[in-house]
């Protein structure tokens, strides 16, 4: 995977948390050894890092187009909305 930020993006929420369980499965089987282990740990954070910042995008967005969307009396919820 690259370091630009389109290469960190290159998975969806869904298949970060796909592989996060999928080690997490890996790890709590316990047939792996030590070394494998910490090399998996390691990329778990990493990957949960990528799926808190995807969330928190997503979260931003959210709040974002929800200020934005008209409110019961046709008004624009969103500060300084015209009339």
């Amino acid at each position: 995977m690259s370091d630009s930020p389109a290469g960190r993006d290159e998975k969806t929420f869904e298949q970060l948390l796909e592989e996060l369980e999928a080690m997490t499965r890996r790890m709590a089987a316990g047939d792996i050894g030590i070394e494998a282990a910490a090399a998996l740990y390691e990329r778990a954070g990493e990957l949960h890092a990528q799926a808190t910042e995807r969330l928190a995008r997503v979260q931003e967005r959210i709040e974002r187009l929800a200020a934005d969307t008209p409110g019961e009396d046709g008004e624009s919820s969103g500060a300084g909305a015209a009339s």
